[in-house]
Parts: C-alpha cells; structure tokens; sequence
C-alpha cells in the first residue's frame, strides 16, 4: 500500500511541478503523512523528482516561448545561493522545527490563494 501511495504522490506532484504549481509540497506531504518517510529524506525524494520533472516541462515552455531570458540568470544564480542556504538550514535544524516551518509555509501559501482576487476580479 505504500508503494500506492508513493507513486500517486509522484503522480500528481509531477503533474503539479510541471505546471509550475509546487508539486514538491504535496510530495512532502504525502511521504510524510502516508508513506511515514521522515521530513529530510522527503525532502531528498522531492530533490530527485523535481529534476526529471523540471527537465520534460521546459520542452513545451521553450516552444512556446513562455521564458523570460531576462530573468534566467539572475533567478538561477540566486537559486543557486538560495539552495546552499537551504541545504545547510536542513541538516542543522531539529526535523520537528523543519515540519512546523513548512507547515506554516504551506498554511501561508494556502490562505494567500483563497483570499487573493483573480485578474478578472480586480478593478
């Protein structure tokens, strides 16, 4: 049954990432909540997903021509530091405190979307 959840987890995360939607946090979620995969390793299985995934969805974003090359160098790099941060928060912070932080984050994220206007409805 884990095997089930696990792979529907990397179903729709998939689907998610390759919409540009954060299919990682339902990952996280699943893993840790389903699959009882501690919050690191989680994170890791995320880490993996993310680069195939990422890799499939740039074809049709290329083609038609939805990247703002302006924005690649100065988002990548960044990334980059971003990353080397987060890797080393990860492996110094207590796992408890690292599932509240996401928690919170994701609570944030979820109240940002419902109470947000849509351009239709902004004047």
């Amino acid at each position: 049954m884990t095997w089930l959840l696990t792979a529907a987890a990397g179903i729709l995360s998939g689907a998610l990432g390759a919409m540009g939607m954060g299919g990682g946090g339902i990952l996280i979620l699943c893993l840790t909540m389903f699959a009882g995969i501690e919050q690191n390793t989680a994170q890791g299985v995320n880490l993996l997903l993310f680069i195939p995934t990422a890799l499939l969805a740039l074809i049709p974003y290329i083609r038609q021509k939805l990247i703002c090359r302006q924005a690649i160098l100065p988002a990548v790099l960044s990334g980059i530091v971003g990353s080397l941060l987060g890797v080393w928060l990860s492996g110094t912070m207590n796992p408890e405190l690292l599932q509240k932080l996401f928690g919170g984050l994701l609570l944030l994220i979820g109240l940002r979307e419902i109470f947000s206007q849509t351009n239709a409805e902004k004047p």
